[in-house]
């Protein structure tokens, strides 16, 4: 009997080649389209960069090509909840969050997973370019990077379990971008060359801020620009206008270009400084998840990587109380940003990652 998967096709390209694939692999098929938010709910006035009624057509379209079956779940109270309020509520307390990692983390291999479950479908599969592996010496299922480094996805999934990786197909995982597209065409999938989506997907314009604006009703309260040598520079705008190692939009003349290095919350004050005063050579993680080993219990050394396009540094991760890890790297990183995951590597594998709390002073 064959083995049934769940493939989760967001109307793009490479969901679309997933399902392909496993069906040219074997696996009984069935393919789901999650439905988030509608654009009137979040009062957008342009289609979003995924899960919008386009794609769930093209997904329609491309099950009917490869004769599969296609469901739309409604994900949308669960996505306000864990993707959309935090977002928000992160932001209002001086964070940076990444939305994706939360949609990972809750949506597609929560909610999602949990469905496929429901559905007696042995798997769940995306189009993340990544790698899951087993290792029987170890007896632990591990994550590692997809043979595509320019596409490589693992960063976004540090927060998988042991339970859901052995439930998680990830076919794209020895493919490149080029050659799904080119298979896709060939198989004549109307997604073949659709453009990859690039913005957060309930801000299809990038202005975080007027969505946070329009959602809450709330106008962000000015405070002060100050230098970080205590000198009153001007009146900022509202703390969610601003991230670390922002210069643009500042609004300041100064003698030096100057950098967002910190936000006050207690005061509502923005901390401007040049840009030497962004690198730091350690930093605080929290809501931490292992996945190469069971638990951390002496320093480690490892890779690691504080954003998702960034190239993954010398660094030696040590635990602390309440399951805490403290990162420190060979060379001052520039822009550690609070809300932001960190991610640990040995070679290709993923031995973890947290959300950051703070940079630290070593």
């Amino acid at each position: 009997m064959k083995k049934k998967v769940l493939v989760a096709m967001s109307g793009g390209v490479d969901s679309s080649a997933a399902a392909m694939l496993l069906q040219q692999q074997g696996y009984d098929v069935t393919g789901a389209t999650l439905r988030m938010f509608s654009n009137e709910d979040l009062g957008l006035e342009q289609d979003s960069t995924c899960c919008s009624l386009s794609d769930v057509e093209d997904a329609k379209l491309v099950a009917h090509k490869l004769g599969i079956p296609h469901y739309v779940f409604n994900f949308s109270p669960c996505f306000r909840r864990c993707v959309i309020d935090r977002f928000i509520s992160e932001y209002e307390a001086g964070r940076t969050p990444n939305p994706c990692v939360d949609c990972n983390k809750h949506i597609k291999f929560g909610e999602l997973l949990d469905r496929a479950r429901l559905m007696d479908c042995e798997y769940l599969a995306t189009g993340h370019y990544a790698r899951i592996i087993f290792d029987a010496d170890r007896n632990r299922w591990l994550l590692a990077r997809g043979d595509d480094h320019a596409k490589d996805q693992s960063y976004m999934l540090f927060n998988l379990t042991q339970q859901q990786l052995a439930h998680i197909l990830l076919p794209l995982a020895d493919i490149t971008k080029p050659e799904i597209r080119r298979m896709s065409e060939n198989r004549g999938l109307v997604t073949a060359h659709k453009p990859d989506s690039q913005d957060i997907c309930f801000v299809p314009d990038g202005d975080y801020t007027a969505f946070i604006e329009r959602i809450t009703k709330n106008k962000p309260r000015p405070g002060k620009f100050i230098h970080q040598n205590g000198q009153v520079l001007g009146t900022h705008q509202g703390l969610i206008h601003y991230t670390i190692g922002q210069r643009k939009g500042l609004g300041i003349a100064y003698e030096y270009p100057l950098y967002v290095i910190d936000k006050d919350i207690a005061s509502n004050t923005v901390i401007l400084g040049p840009n030497d005063a962004l690198f730091q050579k350690a930093l605080l993680a929290e809501n931490c998840n292992l996945i190469a080993i069971d638990k951390l219990e002496a320093p480690l050394r490892v890779t690691a990587k504080t954003r998702y396009r960034q190239k993954d540094v010398p660094a030696v991760i040590e635990p602390l109380a309440d399951g805490k890890i403290k990162v420190t790297f060979d060379e001052p990183q520039r822009a550690i940003t609070p809300g932001q995951a960190v991610v640990f590597y040995d070679g290709d594998y993923v031995v973890g990652g947290g959300i950051i709390a703070a940079p630290l002073k070593e």
